[in-house]
């Protein structure tokens, strides 16, 4: 099993298959862009589902495929189908910013594909190219469309609330979320680098609720991952939609993580937060057992934060940008 000394069981890993991306946003990458992993440099599909079986023997029963954009790599629904097939594994998901979508979701859903996020923060195309850097807009509305047609177990719509950018659309995301049946999530806007963080940019969970509950009743539901989920969902009442809020900065759910983070380079982070993670990779292509291996990871578990750090803290700290952690 992979348990912390606080008790904290792991099952989830988020694979991050490549640091690559379609999109610019302001809030993951620099405006001048990062330094992008040489090809050899990045895990092989054949080296991400082996270390993915020897985790799911471990005790992982959910895996989230991310990027950067995961559908950016070539023939990522066949990488989905070989690890929909590994034994004991419960669910599969996929985040995606939702460009390419509309190409990709009967693909994926006949892999075994049965969560999908999507990452957008306007119902406005003209702040999209802001945020985005791209004229994309269009693109993520048909591949929202054709993710809602393939009747994916989950269909989750992810915001992060950036003050004097996005929290006049709220409700504009809340509608949506009615009018198609799905769940939006509104998630608070954290400190990385480059990302342009400021204190007075940021909008509190609670704030968002407020603003939600002056047009529609919210009813709490049993959250779907228990006490180790980040989100904390209600039902929209009268309807068939669901709101969640990821309240990241105000209500850090450190003390129920349960999940692991493998980059597209190979590294596992036991925390969005950590500074560089431990390299799998190398051990790996050099011929590592499954034991050599489960003694790192066990290692890097052992040393997880209680808590990841404070506001104040989390300025100052360079743990990498979000497009090369992949979230």
């Amino acid at each position: 099993m992979l348990v912390d000394q606080y008790g904290r069981s792991h099952t989830y890993l988020r694979i991050s298959v490549t640091d690559r991306c379609n999109l610019r946003c302001t809030y993951c990458m620099p405006a001048d862009g990062i330094n992008l992993r040489a090809k050899d440099a990045i895990l092989t599909f054949d080296e991400i589902v082996q270390i993915s079986e020897m985790l799911v023997e471990f005790g992982i029963r959910k895996i989230r495929i991310t990027g950067g954009e995961p559908l950016v790599r070539k023939e990522v629904e066949n990488l989905c189908g070989r690890l929909a097939q590994i034994r004991r594994l419960q669910t599969l998901a996929l985040s995606t910013n939702g460009a390419n979508l509309s190409d990709k979701a009967a693909a994926l859903r006949r892999a075994g594909v049965s969560h999908v996020n999507v990452s957008l923060d306007t119902l406005r195309p003209e702040r999209f190219q802001s945020i985005t850097r791209r004229d994309r807009f269009s693109d993520v509305m048909r591949g929202i469309e054709a993710a809602v047609s393939e009747e994916f177990t989950s269909l989750k719509i992810n915001t992060v609330v950036i003050r004097g950018f996005n929290d006049d659309e709220i409700l504009d995301f809340v509608r949506l979320a009615v009018s198609l049946d799905v769940n939006a999530r509104f998630i608070e806007y954290m400190p990385f680098p480059g990302n342009d963080w400021r204190k007075e940019r940021y909008v509190p969970s609670n704030e968002i609720r407020s603003i939600i509950e002056t047009k529609y009743s919210l009813e709490a539901k049993q959250q779907e991952e228990s006490v180790h989920g980040p989100a904390a969902d209600f039902r929209v009442i009268g309807t068939n939609a669901t709101i969640g809020f990821i309240s990241t900065m105000s209500a850090p759910f450190c003390y129920g993580c349960n999940r692991l983070r493998l980059s597209s380079d190979g590294r596992l982070r036991v925390c969005l937060f950590a500074q560089e993670g431990i390299d799998l990779k190398t051990p790996l292509r050099n011929g590592a057992s499954a034991q050599e291996l489960q003694a790192l990871i066990l290692g890097a578990l052992a040393d997880k934060w209680e808590k990841h750090p404070g506001e104040e803290e989390l300025e100052k700290k360079t743990h990498g940008h979000m497009i090369g952690i992949g979230g």
